[in-house]
């Protein structure tokens, strides 16, 4: 027990402050730790990433309440949820490690963009000729929250940094609207997740680490998102670039090690 609260302890908090900077699935996070350290099978520890994502965005989204743009948040949410039981069926199908390249080049992408971001060397979003027109918004909102659907209905996350790719990159939001927005359809989208591995998986012998990692994860998230939110932007910006790349990093590694 000692064993799984200090696992537990050091997954939640790497995971709520990567929730409450660059609105990234926990997830992604925790679910690598306990397989690795606690032997934890991987579908419920999905699922325990997945729990943990809930409560820990729901207050996130809270302390980034005035920065959340809730009507494309809305539309794109709707799409999410379509395109997640799609993204559920081909993943039989499509090949789970490319995909994973995939999420880290785009992330790798987003955390560059960020850190230029924080030098004041913004530059204009691609996309901005079409952001002129409200329904061509829209429809980028659609095209958005189809394409994240898909990737949480496939890797069965919350899909969080394909959420900061496409709303920063896509729709060319700034660091605090994009996490803002991110921690908002997360909610959503992580709280079908759980429920679903919850129902399929065999989390009996799991509770401990459950528990533990929603309140950890919680607190962290609640902690430095407060942080974030109040700090300049362009300190935000630093801060998520940074958090992305050494992800990113910390992931081509682990993909590396598992083809040796």
């Amino acid at each position: 027990m000692i064993q799984v609260f200090f696992v537990c302890l050091f997954a939640g908090v790497v995971a709520g402050i990567e929730i409450g900077f660059a609105s990234v699935s926990a997830a992604t996070i925790i679910a690598p730790i306990l397989i690795a350290l606690l032997g934890v099978p991987w579908y419920e520890a999905i699922g325990i990433g997945l729990a943990a994502d809930v409560l820990a965005a729901a207050f996130a989204a809270y302390e980034y309440r005035k920065q959340i743009d809730v009507k494309n948040g809305l539309i794109m949410l709707a799409f999410v949820l379509i395109m997640t039981f799609v993204g559920s069926y081909f993943s039989q199908y499509l090949p789970n490690t490319e995909m994973s390249w995939i999420s880290i080049i785009l992330s790798l992408i987003c955390g560059l963009r960020f850190l230029r971001s924080a030098k004041g060397k913004e530059g204009k979003n691609f996309l901005s000729f079409f952001m002129q027109w409200d329904w061509m918004k829209r429809v980028l909102a659609i095209g958005v929250g189809c394409y994240i659907g898909f990737w949480c209905g496939f890797v069965g996350a919350g899909g969080g940094m394909m959420m900061l790719f496409g709303l920063t990159i896509i729709l060319g939001y700034e660091v605090k609207t994009a996490v803002g927005t991110g921690v908002f359809i997360m909610i959503f989208t992580a709280l079908i997740g759980a429920v679903s591995h919850g129902y399929f998986g065999d989390m009996q012998d799991y509770i401990p680490a459950l528990i533990f990692c929603c309140i950890f994860t919680f607190i962290a998230a609640w902690i430095s998102s407060k942080f974030a939110n109040r700090m300049e932007t362009r300190k935000t910006s630093l801060v998520t670039g940074t958090i992305l790349l050494v992800l990113c990093v910390c992931l081509i590694i682990k993909m590396a090690v598992s083809l040796i």
